[in-house]
């Protein structure tokens, strides 16, 4: 399933990643670096959030984030506008018993359906939607009172330039080319006025920073290149 660009989807980025499908579970494919960066994303979601939460995860993909909250034991709808990401999520979920389910569309059509949830995750999401405040409007209509929104993104810096643009997809090749815009990265503080603008407030910060020698993600206070973000409704 494709769609045309809107204020929340890029035909463009749903091909993009459509054509990815087949790989995104292969841990030393194109996605390598999203499932180092999974465990981190998973467990600083998870330790913010009540037990067995309902959540809706927007641009799940093939369901890295999704099926890994459901094992944690959580409710979780993945939704995509990628069609045959989402067909690699529910074969590599199929009978392992999880509450996961998956979804192919639009956040605007769980909104027209009057669809609410207390948990949303939007992770490496916002930075390939056209219209950024647009698509995080869409999300808080789909908060319910009190609820929780998790985005996580890449900061428009020169440091972020170098090591995630650059370095990663042209140096170190870990991500194909053309995978990041960085004129599409946004700050914290950008982030912050347009969840504001809907009425929420961000509750909690961290950056995310990825040691090579190690391969792994650790959290901290530098947010200078990736960072995640828990705001709050009401």
């Amino acid at each position: 399933m494709q769609h045309a660009q809107t204020g929340v989807v890029s035909s463009e980025e749903v091909s993009k990643f459509d054509a990815l499908a087949e790989q995104w579970w292969d841990p030393t494919g194109p996605m390598a670096p999203l499932h180092a960066m999974n465990p981190l994303r998973v467990a600083w979601v998870d330790a913010r959030i009540p037990r067995a939460a309902r959540i809706l995860d927007v641009g799940c993909g093939a369901g890295l984030l999704a099926e890994a909250l459901a094992a944690c034991g959580h409710d979780v709808l993945g939704l995509d506008a990628a069609g045959a990401a989402i067909a690699a999520a529910r074969a590599h979920g199929e009978g392992k018993g999880l509450a996961l389910s998956y979804r192919a569309g639009l956040a605007e059509d769980l909104r027209a359906e009057g669809l609410r949830f207390p948990v949303i995750t939007a992770l490496e999401v916002i930075e390939h939607v056209p219209d950024p405040a647009a698509f995080l409007a869409v999300l808080a209509g789909l908060l319910e009172p009190g609820g929780t929104l998790f985005v996580s993104t890449l900061n428009r810096t020169k440091r972020a330039w170098l090591v995630a643009k650059l370095g990663a997809e042209y140096v170190l090749r870990m991500l194909p080319r053309g995978t990041h815009d960085w004129r599409a990265f946004l700050s914290p503080a950008e982030i912050g006025g347009m969840l504001r603008a809907e009425g929420m407030r961000v509750a909690d910060i961290a950056g995310m920073t990825y040691a090579p020698a190690t391969g792994r993600w650790t959290t901290g206070r530098d947010v200078s290149v990736n960072y995640i973000l828990q705001a709050v409704s009401g």
